[in-house]
């Protein structure tokens, strides 16, 4: 089954775009490449990713969302925040997931931690750990230094998610968004989970403008309508002239 589609970005970076519905990327570095996010798991990514490098690999996950992690199957290990080991169980344990690896003789590999501020050397090339608390409490985002590259998985993207039961409210992600600003002045650009191009980095300011908003009841039926997906009665808040959309509780 071929899903995954491949496209190279710049002489390191390689996106991998799975039907539309989830992107994983390829930072490939001197001495190891890095693989961010595996996606859905229906094509082997281990081989798509060793088609373009025969390096040795390292799998970090963004969060422990199943779009994100299930293609972890295809590898010996993966990391991920402390804060989503039980949330990326929970995905682990979905019954069509457990019966399809089963039949495969897949199965899901142990998970080790990496925290914030962690630093991975690809020699060459350097990518750091920044944790961002919002869209699942164990997200984070991925520095690649050299390139100022930000990869941000979930947690800050044009369509973000925050009606779940392990989404923080708008007031904590705010709070947690200013502590990352910074990052503005260290990246030009932004790679996410949903769209496998560069977006600018004042995405970052855009979003806080949005999470804002919701902050301080900046909301009506112009700007507010249902959302159906995710699980949750929710609503989706449009800011930035309607370009974007954070979905939140419906209280």
């Amino acid at each position: 089954m071929e899903r995954i589609k491949v496209q190279q970005l710049n002489a390191h970076i390689f996106s991998m775009d799975d039907a539309g519905e989830a992107v994983g990327y390829l930072v490939v570095g001197e001495k190891k490449a890095l693989v961010i996010d595996t996606m859905n798991g229906y094509e082997d990514v281990k081989a798509v990713v060793r088609s373009i490098t025969d390096l040795p690999l390292m799998v970090v996950n963004t969060h422990g969302h199943c779009d994100h992690i299930f293609g972890n199957i295809y590898f010996e290990e993966a990391y991920l925040h402390p804060l989503d080991m039980e949330l990326a169980q929970q995905h682990s344990c979905f019954d069509d997931f457990v019966s399809a690896i089963k039949k495969r003789g897949l199965r899901m590999p142990p998970f080790h931690p990496i925290e914030h501020g962690d630093v991975i050397d690809l020699g060459g090339l350097t990518v750091e750990v920044i944790h961002l608390p919002g869209h699942t409490q164990g997200s984070i985002l991925l520095l690649l230094r050299e390139d100022r590259v930000l990869f941000t998985g979930d947690a800050i993207n044009t369509h973000l998610w925050m009606q779940l039961e392990t989404s923080s409210s708008p007031q904590d992600f705010l709070q947690a968004l200013d502590k990352v600003m910074y990052l503005k002045d260290q990246a030009d650009y932004i790679l996410h989970g949903h769209y496998g191009q560069f977006l600018p980095v004042s995405l970052m300011d855009r979003l806080r403008e949005g999470v804002l908003e919701l902050c301080r009841g900046e909301t009506g039926e112009d700007q507010d309508y249902p959302y159906f997906g995710g699980g949750a009665i929710a609503k989706q808040h449009l800011y930035d002239g309607g370009k974007a959309l954070i979905v939140y509780p419906k209280k």
